[in-house]
């Protein structure tokens, strides 16, 4: 694997309207970022139809891929979609479909098992260095699967976009934080900022970058985040490296009545 180096990543700040002007908002932001020299641009989950809404997934794709045909040394991360009766977050770069994630743990608060079928793998990208593990909202509240993908993967960042309320910000960012801390990775973290949709409004949850010893990456603008590895000081345990492979519980039981 080729050494990273630093990346400036785009995370927006989403306001989702109708699907109509959403697609077009979408391909306007994402192109005024790669030009703005961002290497990868992200969009949170169903930013393009929320939870009430439809796309077509074939425009939606057509329009993923003239995105990132314009601007090659960009990564997009359009996170999520609705398609093949799955909730998908889909990576693009140079024209081409570069990886796809369906959601694995669906929210069933929000009744998502009655919308999509939930996926049956994780999924990472190698890219430039790299190496993004990708999650999808209530995905983040199971360690297990970050966990996995630092270990299996070998990833460098965990890349998770959401659907979440900002009246539960300080669960989604302590769990960014905590995966982030736990797996020595970086964590981003993109959250839909708002759903002005009528019988759909929503307040979304902050957009935050940990790095791998959970410390907060600034933004100067609410949006554009710098990791970089070489600024980065060594971690006092490697989590990663340190790890003990035991798959036994040794259990015991005591009677704790009153003699």
């Amino acid at each position: 694997m080729s050494e990273r180096g630093p990346l400036k990543a785009h995370l927006s700040r989403w306001v989702c309207l109708d699907p109509a002007s959403n697609l077009d908002r979408a391909a306007e932001e994402a192109g005024e970022a790669a030009a703005g020299g961002a290497d990868l641009v992200v969009f949170p989950e169903s930013f393009l139809h929320g939870y009430s809404r439809s796309v077509a997934a074939a425009e939606a794709r057509d329009r993923f891929g003239q995105v990132s045909a314009s601007h090659p040394r960009t990564l997009f991360a359009f996170g999520s979609f609705s398609e093949e009766g799955r909730n998908r977050m889909t990576l693009w770069s140079g024209g081409q479909e570069a990886a796809r994630y369906d959601k694995v743990h669906l929210f069933a608060p929000n009744g998502e098992r009655d919308l999509w079928r939930a996926g049956d793998r994780y999924a990472a990208l190698r890219w430039r260095g790299w190496t993004l593990g990708l999650l999808n909202c209530n995905d983040l509240r199971f360690p297990e699967q970050a966990r996995a993908l630092a270990l299996r993967a070998h990833c460098d960042a965990l890349l998770v976009v959401a659907w979440w309320p900002w009246r539960r910000d300080h669960v989604w960012r302590t769990l960014l934080r905590a995966r982030a801390l736990e797996n020595g990775v970086w964590a981003l973290g993109c959250c839909v900022a708002a759903s002005r949709y009528p019988g759909e409004e929503f307040a979304g949850a902050g957009n935050y970058v940990f790095d791998p010893h959970g410390d907060p990456v600034r933004t100067a603008d609410d949006r554009t985040y710098l990791l970089d590895p070489s600024h980065l000081p060594g971690l006092p345990v490697d989590t990663r490296q340190d790890h003990v492979d035991i798959k036994d519980i040794e259990f015991f039981e005591a009677d704790l009545r009153e003699p």
